[in-house]
């Protein structure tokens, strides 16, 4: 048995031209046909050599095989795919209705074709119409179910022309989804986000009346305390020592009480109901005080520095000689309200040191009648002064008593005693007695006018202690009275102008640019959430 030499192919570019499809079917039929040669000398020998090494009398060589035996001795053959797919086709074309490639090439060698002839391949090689025709014939035959162990069937087959076409339908149909959808969302963006903002950027522009804002700053400080030690010291006479006086001001100037004594004292609400404001920011002309309050606190902004303790106020009025009359008459309420904060503590330090002290003083006037009236009932000016003249008196007729016995004593050691100086001297010593015993008496013993010296004395004392009592309550009375009064200095607060208000030349209010972005932004915004929700609802539901 001899091999046909099998010449080894090359891909080859055609410089001429492009081969038609007839030409390129027979050339893929011939190489199909070449494949399917080999394989069936290949069949052919395994088939002769499976003949000669057998035995001529096995009972299984004799016995018919099933077609899953089949299929599988079609599978060692080691088919291509390409062999596989044709045998399919000239199944197809032949009527049969095989479950799988391999059942093609049993059930056609079955029949007695050998699916890899040229002469069948060159076959399948016909018209369009003809195959269309063929297909739609082939299509019908088909069985409508299959095994579940059987392989998938090949796809039909779709001409290049015919996938491309589709292919440029499919681009078609995305691009003009593409173009519907972004239109819709341009109309929508017009009308709900760029028509609302031009609008909005034309009221601000053309329509909006101009607003003027005068600004200031001010601070609240007290008189500067000596003596003040540790952290507290650094801040104080600060505007960081008195943020809660800032504050409670702060909340005072955008109350309620001060849009009415503004409106009371310069017309707010006659200003701002002008009819040359525009309808938006304007006023009602029978507005309430609730109405009047919120453009009050619109157009009153007040804010409190925490890092240098000052308060700054911006005032916004259609005209900049009343915003700054606001500003300055806001200024005039919050000075009376700082004076206001410690007046209470002020006037009842004051009034508790001023009551002490006219007690005191009260009560040292007391004490001092009580002497004078002890001096003019007792008659004694100075009861020790009287004590003293007394005593010397004494002390005097006590020395002229030691006299006069002195001089007794001599005369009686005389021989011869004088018997009238004798007696001349005891009668004068018995009357200095009587004198030094009635002086005593005065010291101690009361007469019918007023009492004795030591009574007098005692009472006198008493009133005199008293009143060093009275004095020194007063000292002390006086010296709490000044302390209240320099504290009370020192609790006075004061409002400092940083920033005075001046009337502006040019607008402040509205800035066009910035509220149109803004404007914008918001409803973009609005229209981004929107959105979102209603594609979220969209596929919930």
């Amino acid at each position: 048995m001899t091999t046909k030499v099998k010449a080894r192919k090359f891909r080859v570019r055609n410089t001429a031209g492009a081969v038609s499809e007839a030409e390129a079917a027979e050339i893929e039929a011939g190489e199909i046909g070449t494949e399917a040669e080999t394989g069936s000398e290949r069949r052919e020998t395994a088939n002769a050599g499976d003949a000669a090494g057998g035995a001529p009398d096995d009972p299984a060589a004799e016995t018919p095989k099933s077609p899953a035996e089949e299929i599988d001795d079609i599978r060692k053959e080691n088919l291509t795919g390409r062999q596989l797919r044709m045998a399919r086709r000239v199944a197809q074309k032949q009527g049969l209705s095989p479950s799988s490639d391999y059942d093609a090439v049993r059930l056609l060698r079955a029949k007695g074709i050998d699916p890899f002839k040229r002469s069948n391949m060159l076959e399948l090689v016909v018209s369009d119409e003809t195959v269309d025709a063929t297909q739609q014939k082939m299509l019908s035959a088909l069985p409508a179910k299959v095994s579940e162990k059987s392989e998938v069937p090949a796809l039909a087959v779709t001409s290049e022309a015919e996938r491309a076409q589709q292919i440029m339908d499919m681009q078609r149909d995305i691009v003009r989804r593409r173009r519907r959808r972004a239109a819709m969302l341009g109309i929508r963006l017009l009308f709900f986000v760029l028509l609302p903002t031009f609008v909005a950027g034309y009221y601000y522009h053309s329509v909006a009346t101009p607003m003027y804002s005068t600004h200031s700053e001010f601070i609240i400080q007290k008189a500067e305390q000596s003596g003040g030690g540790g952290i507290g010291g650094l801040f104080a006479g600060t505007g960081l020592a008195n943020s809660q006086d800032s504050i409670t001001v702060q909340g005072y100037l955008n109350s309620r009480d001060a849009l009415l004594r503004l409106d009371q004292d310069e017309g707010f609400k006659a200003h701002f109901s002008d009819p040359e404001i525009d309808a938006i920011q304007r006023l009602a002309p029978d507005a309430s005080n609730e109405d009047a309050y919120k453009v009050f606190r619109k157009h009153v902004k007040i804010g409190f520095d925490t890092t240098e303790g000052i308060i700054k106020m911006d005032v916004i009025a259609a005209d900049p000689e009343v915003s700054a009359r606001f500003s300055r008459q806001l200024i005039a309420y919050a000075e009376q309200q700082v004076d206001q904060l410690t007046a209470r503590l002020r006037s009842d330090q004051m009034q508790g040191a001023d009551e002490g002290r006219k007690e005191a003083e009260g009560k040292m006037f007391a004490a001092q009648q009580r002497i004078v009236e002890l001096q003019e009932k007792l008659g004694v000016l100075n009861p020790e002064s009287e004590i003293a003249a007394v005593m010397s008196q004494i002390a005097t007729l006590e020395g002229d008593l030691l006299t006069e016995r002195l001089n007794l004593r001599t005369t009686l050691d005389n021989a011869q005693p004088n018997q009238a100086k004798v007696n001349a001297a005891e009668n004068k010593i018995e009357e200095i007695e009587k004198l030094i015993a009635e002086k005593r008496a005065e010291l101690t013993e009361s007469s019918t006018a007023s009492g004795s010296l030591a009574r007098i004395t005692a009472e006198m004392m008493v009133a005199q202690s008293e009143l060093e009592t009275r004095q020194e309550m007063l000292f002390q009375a006086e010296a709490q009275y000044e302390s209240a009064r320099m504290e009370a200095n020192r609790q006075v607060r004061y409002l400092s102008l940083a920033v005075s208000p001046l009337a502006p030349d040019e607008p402040s209010y509205p800035r066009v640019f910035e509220n149109t972005v803004l404007a914008f932004l918001i409803f973009s915004g609005i229209y981004l959430m929107v959105s979102l929700t209603a594609s979220i609802l969209r596929e919930q539901v």
